[in-house]
């Protein structure tokens, strides 16, 4: 399978994906590290890719996503953003909203 095809196929088949450098349990950098705390704190289960250990989706994201920069938070096939918008999300309540309204009964995947 093409690595595009593979990320197109992550993001449609994983309502709640975060790209991360690590995992939630270990992120790699801060900006992992805050996005993924901004994500639990919501309470709903979600899936993660650690792009540290899949060099192909690290270089073919960004240009997929057309966002060059990680995490990336995806909802329901749609980019949210990194870092500094799931934090300003997080913080205004928003993110917990979007979150919610995720139907998470048609995920259990880590990818």
């Amino acid at each position: 399978m093409d690595i595009m095809d593979t990320i197109k196929k992550q993001i449609e088949e994983n309502p709640i994906i975060l790209y991360m450098k690590g995992s939630p349990n270990a992120p790699q950098c801060g900006f992992s590290q805050r996005a993924t705390q901004a994500i639990m704190a919501c309470g709903q289960r979600f899936a993660y890719v650690d792009i540290l250990s899949n060099p192909d989706i690290r270089t073919n994201l960004p240009k997929y996503a057309n966002w060059p920069t990680f995490p990336q938070l995806w909802v329901n096939g749609e980019l949210v953003g990194g870092c500094d918008i799931i934090t300003e999300m997080y913080e205004n309540g928003e993110l917990k909203t979007l979150i919610d309204s995720v139907d998470i009964e048609s995920s259990d995947n880590n990818s």
